[in-house]
């Protein structure tokens, strides 16, 4: 396994340095401080990809919050979706709060469309949406994420809680790996 990640890492494109990263994360924490600065919310960490992108904005917010966290997954360290697998539900009553779901990437949209309704149904006041990256792919998905750092192409992609296989979450920028 070693062997094919070092092959996806050498030989990937770089499509975002670490400080065009770093950039769209102070954009989105600035339109979130002005956004939700009397909301009160709580942020919900997607585990295991969104907790870079929360990890990088959270001390660039100003406002008064909490933190959870929450883990639906379709990819469980495969590179495509299957089935939604619940592993950790918050443990911060969301009943009347504004919440706000911090994840790596908005792909088909699918599992952000799932933690919109489980913070629905707990009787959320607003459920809003924060990713680094929303790839584009040509057709409309369930939803759109409230604030985006980077758009970008439909290629499967790694670094900054993206992985590939479980694996290079930690690279420093966002990289497409070779088709």
């Amino acid at each position: 396994m070693l062997e094919e990640i070092k092959h996806v890492q050498a030989t990937a494109d770089l499509l975002h340095s670490e400080q065009e990263v770093e950039a769209a994360i102070e954009k989105m924490a600035q339109q979130i401080n002005i956004a939700l600065a009397d909301s009160n919310p709580l942020l919900l960490c997607v585990i295991n990809g969104g907790i870079v992108t929360f990890g990088k904005l959270l001390p660039r917010l100003t406002i008064p919050l909490t933190i959870d966290s929450i883990h639906a997954s379709r990819y469980q360290n495969q590179t495509s979706g299957g089935n939604i697998k619940w592993l950790v539900k918050p443990e911060t009553p969301i009943k009347g709060r504004t919440v706000l779901i911090v994840d790596d990437i908005l792909d088909e949209g699918i599992t952000l469309e799932t933690l919109y309704e489980y913070c629905r149904e707990q009787g959320a006041a607003a459920v809003y949406s924060a990713v680094l990256v929303d790839k584009i792919l040509g057709h409309k998905k369930p939803l759109s994420a409230d604030f985006i750092g980077l758009n970008v192409e439909n290629r499967y992609l790694f670094g900054y809680g993206m992985d590939y296989k479980g694996y290079l979450r930690n690279a420093p920028g966002i990289y497409a790996c070779k088709e």
